[in-house]
């Protein structure tokens, strides 16, 4: 068994290429961020408001560090590997797959979502893409395959990921 985890910046794709990406496979799609939710009763919004990030981060780790390897595909929350334990222990489960876009592609998506972001509540947010991408790079880019999704459709990602993954094995 072998988890295939996305990991990259919010408005990467993680949760929309991720779900395509499953059906594709003929996997269970697991979305860390609906965990967390599904435990606290909350949505991610309200966690950060009425808790803040350390206590968001604090559920986010014990989830991930309570998975156990299996044939899912795992979208992860975008800080998610910010914590070592949590990227170690996402590395252990398999494949781990940084979804890679520029911050003016991410800007661009988050700028039509209709999501919301709390790390994005600020008037600079724009700048706030920037710089978390920036402190972030380095740990996506040591996932064991990286795919930039820059020139690629969302709707054309999860057949790049799903080729890229069967050609690895």
């Amino acid at each position: 068994m072998e988890t295939w985890t996305l990991v990259g910046m919010m408005g990467a794709g993680k949760t929309s290429v991720g779900r395509k990406l499953a059906i594709a496979s003929g996997r269970e799609f697991v979305d860390t961020d609906q965990l967390i939710q599904n435990r606290l009763g909350r949505s991610i919004e309200k966690i950060f408001s009425h808790y803040g990030e350390s206590a968001f981060r604090d559920h986010e780790t014990a989830i991930i560090l309570g998975l156990q390897p299996s044939d899912v595909v795992l979208s992860t929350g975008g800080g998610a590997v910010v914590r070592p334990e949590n990227w170690e222990h996402l590395k252990s489960l398999g494949a781990t797959v940084y979804l890679q876009s520029s911050a003016e592609t991410l800007i661009e998506r988050l700028r039509i979502s209709k999501k919301r972001r709390p790390l994005l509540s600020a008037s600079d947010w724009e700048d706030r893409v920037r710089d978390i991408l920036k402190s972030r790079e380095a740990i996506y880019l040591s996932a064991d395959i990286t795919i930039n999704l820059d020139s690629i459709e969302l709707e054309q990602a999860a057949e790049v990921v799903l080729a890229t993954l069967g050609a690895r094995q």
